[in-house]
């Protein structure tokens, strides 16, 4: 398995579009100046040893170093062995509203942004437990099965949006129904469901749907995404909101009542996450009292280092930058084909 010990140094690759930008920007201010001078072509034959194409592969082998150089930085990981390890802990899936509701901005940056947040920092504060995550709108689709990869985790939420899923609706009964028969078949493991919505429940029983899970052993947590006062629905890539039949904005309310019954039907508890840092560390102390439960999952270990394989080729690619002069080949600036044909055509 390949990984990244230190994933955040690829950041700096943002440096290399903006770095040869600037080189473009730089290449077209100095042929303006050459320009002042006279006409570029008399110019040229003044300056016989200057090479255009030299610099411009000089400057990007520069810039493949770099990049070399980053993902040197980055620690890249390769997993040697699969190994079964014991851990005790509990199970936790993750039901994230995504209709079109969740695109609203009463809380900043949107809702579905900061339940996104929400399900990041969560999984951040997770030993040794398993998690797994559901989408809903009108239908429920598994997005991640049960894992103890906190990393694909936190890929996979990175990547949500609201068109996820193609049937609009909140459908908060269908995704309890759903995490209800996604968890593993292991005996004695605790159990969980986070429902993170609005609350604006049009498509099903899920009150119903959390006395079920209730009655397995199945706690049922809600977070409530938004204000009661609520806020209009923008629709992408336009500028404008969502409207009615009679022409009216759609405001969209967060409903914590049908949370709070949700969440006590569940034998859980309704967590509201305007403060995203207070919602989770309530949340966290709720899981924690969860008894832990010993189960068996495979990992990758003995991750080996290869960032030589890296180094070395920087230094290749650097070895032969310093090689190539910016000037012409003395050897071979005097050969000219078009000359040559010229004269045997005489």
């Amino acid at each position: 398995m390949f990984r990244f010990g230190n994933p955040e140094y690829l950041y700096l690759l943002l440096l290399i579009p903006a770095l040869a930008f600037l080189n473009l920007l730089f290449t077209l201010q100095k042929r303006k100046a050459l320009k002042r001078f006279g006409n570029p072509e008399l110019v040229s034959h003044l300056m016989p040893d200057v090479s255009i194409f030299r610099p411009v592969a000089k400057f990007y082998l520069l810039l493949l170093a770099l990049m070399s150089i980053i993902f040197m930085l980055a620690a890249p990981q390769f997993g040697t062995r699969l190994q079964t390890v014991q851990r005790s802990g509990i199970e936790v899936i993750v039901a994230l509203d995504v209709s079109n509701s969740m695109n609203a901005r009463d809380i900043e940056p949107s809702r579905l942004e900061r339940a996104k947040q929400a399900i990041i920092r969560l999984t951040d504060r997770l030993v040794n437990d398993r998690i797994g995550l559901i989408v809903f709108a009108g239908q429920a689709y598994t997005q991640l099965p049960i894992t103890s990869d906190y990393a694909s985790a936190k890929m996979f939420v990175s990547n949500i949006t609201t068109d996820i899923v193609p049937t609009q609706g909140t459908a908060i009964g269908a995704a309890i129904n759903l995490a209800i028969n996604s968890f593993t078949e292991l005996e004695e493991v605790n159990r969980a469901i986070i429902v993170i919505t609005d609350g604006e429940n049009h498509e099903d029983d899920a009150v119903g749907a959390a006395r079920k899970a209730a009655e397995k052993g199945i706690k049922v947590y809600t977070v409530g995404m938004g204000s009661p006062d609520g806020g209009p629905i923008p629709l992408s890539g336009t500028g404008n909101f969502l409207r009615d039949r009679d022409g009216n904005v759609v405001i969209t309310k967060l409903d914590e009542q049908m949370l709070a019954q949700i969440a006590a039907a569940g034998n859980g508890e309704y967590i509201p996450a305007n403060n995203i840092r207070a919602g989770i560390n309530k949340l966290m102390n709720e899981l924690s009292d969860l008894e832990k439960a010993d189960f068996e999952t495979k990992v990758y270990t003995d991750f080996e280092d290869q960032f030589q394989y890296l180094a070395l080729l920087a230094l290749f690619i650097l070895i032969i930058d310093f090689m190539i002069l910016e000037r012409k080949n003395r050897l071979l600036k005097n050969i000219d084909l078009f000359t040559v044909e010229e004269k045997k055509e005489a």
